[in-house]
C-alpha cells in the first residue's frame, strides 16, 4: 500500500543552509514558502516528516538541545499554517562514526517509518538539494525529489543527469513548486 507521506531534508530545503552550519536559532531563518507548503501537504491528507543529517553536533558546533529549539520553531511556524510535522529524525554524527543513519544510507527514513508504525515507505517521497537525499531515499525505496534551493543548484552543476527529463527524480525550483507539482497529480 503506498503511504502519503513526504519525507524532506531541513536545511536547504525549509529553511537556509549555510556552509558554515545552521549552529543557533537565530541562525536558523525558514523559507516562508516552505513553510506553508508543509502546511498546505497536511491540509491535502498528506502526512510530513524530516530527516536531517546534523553533524554539528558531533563537531561541537551547537547541542542537541539548541537543535530541539530549532525544531520546536520550524514545528510552531508549520503548526500556525495549519500544518503538521509528524517526525523529525536527525543524525548528530560525522561519517568517521560509521553510523547508519547519516544519509546518504538510509537509517533516518527508515528511523521515520518506524516512528510512523508504517510497513513500508512505498509512495512516499524524500524531496532533498542533495545527492545524498537522493540516495537515501532510493535506498529505502522512496521515490524521490530535488529542489534548487539549498545545495540544489550545486547538486545540479556537479550531477547534470538530473535535469534530464528522463531522470526518475523531477528537479522543482523549491519545497512549494514541488508541493504545488504534487497536490496537482
Amino acid at each position: 500500500m503506498a503511504h502519503k507521506l513526504v519525507i524532506l531534508d531541513r536545511d536547504g530545503v525549509i529553511n537556509h543552509d549555510s556552509d558554515d552550519y545552521v549552529k543557533s536559532l537565530d541562525e536558523w531563518i525558514p523559507y516562508p514558502t516552505a513553510i506553508s507548503a508543509i502546511a498546505r501537504l497536511t491540509r491535502a491528507g498528506w502526512r510530513v516528516a524530516v530527516a536531517t543529517n546534523q553533524s554539528g553536533i558531533a563537531r561541537g558546533y551547537y547541542d542537541e538541545t539548541t537543535l530541539a529549539a530549532m525544531h520546536e520553531v520550524m514545528s510552531a511556524l508549520v503548526e500556525t499554517e495549519g500544518g503538521r510535522i509528524d517526525h523529525i529524525a536527525y543524525c548528530p554524527h560525522i561519517s568517521e562514526d560509521g553510523c547508519d543513519c547519516r544519509k546518504p544510507l538510509p537509517g533516518l527514513l527508515i528511523d521515520v517509518r518506524r516512528e510512523l508504525h508504517l510497513d513500508s515507505l512505498e509512495g512516499t517521497w524524500m524531496v532533498g538539494d542533495s545527492l545524498r537525499d537522493v540516495d537515501a531515499g532510493r535506498a529505502a525505496g522512496c521515490r524521490t525529489a530535488l529542489v534548487r534551493t539549498g545545495k540544489g543548484e550545486r547538486t545540479l552543476a556537479k550531477y547534470p543527469e538530473f535535469l534530464d527529463a528522463r531522470s526518475a527524480t523531477p528537479v522543482f525550483d523549491d519545497l512549494a513548486e514541488f508541493v504545488d507539482w504534487l497536490l496537482a497529480h
